[in-house]
């Protein structure tokens, strides 16, 4: 299988939608709390879909 770097764009999404996952899980924000799990999943998702397709 061939793998592709992401795009600068779609790694910068996923490092944010990761690291407010990861700080929602320490720090009480209202809505970022309540999805700090699926924020974590959509970003690992993002990158991996990215680095799979072209």
């Amino acid at each position: 299988m061939r793998t592709y770097a992401p795009k600068s764009v779609v790694w910068l999404i996923a490092v944010i939608l990761g690291v407010l996952g990861i700080v929602g899980a320490f720090v009480s924000i209202p809505l970022v709390s309540a999805y700090k799990f699926a924020l974590v999943v959509i970003g690992f998702l993002l990158l991996a879909i990215t680095t799979v397709l072209k």
